[in-house]
């Protein structure tokens, strides 16, 4: 008796069959050992995005061996390391506050490339019109012809307002610069920032955040003007009888002034105080090759120049919790929010979005190249191809006996 086989019915379900083990055969080779992001033993896990910023109170990841973070009463304040841009800790990051004079920042980021220091200025009355009481001054004269780098070193030395309105008229204007600063303020993705006096000066509906002044010093370290302007500490500036007088930098992190232990290897960046803002600083040293830049808004210590200290233990911590601390967030730009009325620059281009994951790779591939599957993976493997085999020898040895054309 003898049998007959449909060969291409044997021969389907044999390839399924063994098509299927070996499907597995990737997941058993697959070294148990191999860790993804977030698991002992796998790679660091990527920083969060900006919803961990947006959290309220303080946010840190610290290591075992971290040092504890100094304790601060400001309202909102920031340490990041102003080379990666990493956000290293952060207290209400986003919380809009008034900003006072550290506005500069952003007003120097979107005037000082378009008028360059050497330009020759003559003041004249309508220059000077709209400077708000009490406002910080450098002694800029109507009449009198400054050289734009003058007026620069009035604004980042002296804070002087003056020099803000002049050098703001030169640019197209009161309300253009304004404009203007909120649309380098979104290209840089500093969505908290609301300008409507350029010079800082409190004004209903002007507001900030410790995020987007490290934003602003961050970027502003990166242009050369504005790093030598931000930390130069003293120089002259023309008198009104063709002379000079000195002046100072109102920094005291960076002078010493007024009982101030100047820090270490402070190279800027701006300070301001308002009755509404209360002290307001963003300040960047450099040590050992690494910048870290901090950003300290309206300390409620009640103790005189609270915000330098406060500066000064965070720019320590920063220092010290280099490599012990993972990042909460970065400094680089966000997807920018359209402003009615307003053209947003393009913002610098971003690194590229994670891949989904790609499909299983062959097995030779899944595996590390510094270890061969081990035994038990071997031998899956071995018996699924065997049981391939003794199907197939079946299927011939079939053939070989039934009648000719069964």
């Amino acid at each position: 008796m003898t049998f007959g086989f449909n060969f291409r019915s044997v021969v389907s379900t044999c390839a399924l069959c063994t098509a299927g083990l070996l499907a597995l055969a990737p997941a058993a080779v697959a070294d148990p050992q191999v860790t993804g992001p977030g698991t002992p033993g796998g790679p660091p896990t990527a920083a969060p995005g900006p919803a961990v910023l947006h959290r309220s109170g303080t946010q840190v990841r610290p290591h075992r061996n971290a040092p504890e973070l100094p304790d601060m009463s400001a309202l909102s304040w920031l340490v990041a390391d102003a080379d990666s841009g990493e956000v290293l800790a952060a207290h209400d990051a986003h919380r809009p506050l008034p900003p006072a004079s550290t506005l500069k920042t952003l007003f120097a980021l979107t005037v000082l490339p378009v008028l360059p220091g050497g330009i020759r200025h003559r003041v004249v009355e309508e220059d000077l019109a709209g400077i708000g009481a009490g406002s910080s001054m450098v002694g800029v004269e109507e009449g009198r012809t400054y050289r734009v780098a003058d007026l620069w070193r009035g604004v980042f030395l002296n804070s002087g307002n003056d020099a803000v309105h002049v050098l703001a008229a030169l640019n197209g204007g009161w309300r253009t610069t304004a404009e203007r600063m909120q649309a380098q303020a979104r290209a840089l993705g500093a969505l908290d920032t609301h300008v409507r006096s350029p010079d800082g000066y409190d004004t209903p509906g002007q507001v900030s955040s410790a995020y987007d002044l490290a934003v602003f010093g961050r970027a502003g370290l990166r242009n050369a003007d504005f790093a030598r302007y931000c930390g130069t500490a003293l120089a002259r500036f023309p008198d009104g009888a063709g002379g000079t007088y000195w002046i100072r930098n109102t920094n005291r992190l960076l002078t010493g002034a007024d009982g101030v232990q100047p820090y270490p290897g402070l190279i800027g960046v701006k300070n301001g105080y308002t009755t509404h803002a209360g002290n307001t600083l963003v300040a960047a040293a450099r040590r050992h090759g690494r910048t870290v830049l901090v950003t300290v808004m309206n300390p409620q210590a009640g103790v005189p120049f609270a915000v330098y200290e406060e500066a000064r233990e965070l720019l320590d911590w920063g220092f010290d919790a280099a490599g012990r601390v993972d990042p909460v967030g970065s400094l680089d730009p966000r997807p920018a929010r359209p402003l009615p009325g307003a053209t947003v620059a393009s913002p610098a281009p971003r690194p590229a979005a994670p891949r989904p994951a790609a499909p299983a790779v062959p097995v030779a591939r899944a595996v590390p190249a510094d270890r061969a599957p081990g035994w038990p993976e071997a031998g899956l493997v071995a018996a699924a191809a065997a049981l391939g085999a003794g199907v197939m020898a079946l299927v011939l040895r079939g053939i070989c006996r039934s009648p000719s054309g069964s």
